[in-house]
């Protein structure tokens, strides 16, 4: 079985969150959860509890963003 990057979800406090998703993105987000709990044994009781550690997954991996954020003459204002 092919590893997912992402572990279990840990039980935080939730946080309301309002996203509006296209459906072909919600599929896929369901499925992954299908498989997330196949692999961890632990069930995924709402697929959205996926989406902040998926971000926080792809904000850790992204080698620009880590290269813009340590750049002293990169800021919040010059982002597009």
């Amino acid at each position: 079985m092919t590893k997912l990057k992402l572990g279990a979800i840990a039980n935080d406090k939730p946080i309301k969150v309002t996203v509006e998703l296209p459906a072909p993105l919600h599929r896929d987000l369901v499925a992954y959860a299908e498989a997330l709990a196949r692999e961890t044994g632990q069930p995924v009781s709402d697929p959205a509890k996926l989406i902040v550690p998926m971000v926080q997954r792809f904000i850790a991996t992204d080698r620009g963003f880590a290269r813009a954020r340590r750049s002293p003459s990169t800021s919040a204002s010059n982002t597009p």
